[in-house]
């Protein structure tokens, strides 16, 4: 996958791209990621990136021209109508708090392609014909405010490096962690090693067995895999309906889950 990130501060992406998982996919080759410093794009000694909005208003609004000659300067981009479709595998993504959510389905989406180009907007937002006529969506990482959109930018490489096939060395792994659901598993449910099944995942322990006088719950050290089974399931259960709630609704349970779940709430 090719990743091109438009800013105004390149210089914050060297620690974000230079540790883990993201590292490792660029020195292996399944992931191309450049950063193309928007101030390079602009034409006045004082290389402006922003102006006043029309209108009237508080703050600073980035300008059209740097985001569009920049863009239209990395060559090898299909038109916007073909990304739009889905047609060309690729996406011009303006980082915004008026776009959609960032959930493991998006990013899942997202890893599909061949190519995305995310623009970080700062300030008091961007000029919105880079919104309506460039970009082919909006994307915000969370209901609250950023100074900008690098570390949105930072995110969305993380989450969806990690689902290119091959980024990650065990890549079951990625199967079973929170807010991944499996349709195909349903009504099977999941294994007693994998899947959450869009719930939070399951409580884990390591050793020692017993630290500080703080235990392993005994059925994970019992050796029976069905018991082990229930038990992360129920765990799952219980967690999303103590923190998130809202996730319970999203997915499909079980008759099994719906009594697991009842047995949490009698618990708690």
């Amino acid at each position: 996958m090719k990743i091109d990130i438009l800013t105004i501060f390149p210089d914050f992406f060297r620690g974000p791209l230079d540790y883990g998982i993201v590292r490792r996919a660029r020195e292996t080759g399944l992931a191309e990621v450049n950063i193309h410093d928007l101030r390079n794009f602009t034409k006045d000694k004082h290389r402006t990136v922003d102006d006043r909005p029309f209108g009237g208003g508080e703050g600073m609004v980035l300008k059209p021209e740097p985001i569009f000659e920049c863009l239209e300067s990395l060559g090898g981009l299909a038109p916007r109508a073909e990304r739009v479709s889905g047609s060309a595998r690729q996406s011009v993504i303006l980082l915004s708090p008026q776009g959609r959510r960032l959930d493991q389905s998006l990013a899942a989406e997202l890893s599909t392609l061949e190519r995305i180009v995310l623009i970080c907007g700062r300030y008091e937002g961007v000029d919105e014909r880079v919104g309506e006529h460039l970009a082919d969506r909006e994307v915000s990482i969370g209901d609250y405010v950023l100074s900008g959109g690098e570390l949105g930018a930072a995110v969305i490489v993380d989450t969806v490096t990690r689902l290119i096939p091959g980024a990650v060395g065990n890549e079951a792994s990625t199967r079973q962690e929170s807010f991944t659901d499996h349709p195909e598993l349903r009504g099977d449910g999941p294994s007693s090693t994998c899947v959450s099944g869009g719930l939070l995942d399951y409580p884990h322990y390591t050793r020692p067995a017993d630290f500080r006088g703080m235990g392993v719950p005994e059925v994970l050290v019992n050796g029976n895999h069905e018991d082990i089974r229930r038990w992360r399931r129920k765990s799952a259960l219980a967690k999303t309906l103590r923190n998130r709630p809202d996730l319970l609704e999203r997915i499909a349970l079980s008759e099994e889950d719906q009594q697991l779940l009842e047995e949490a709430r009698s618990q708690h």
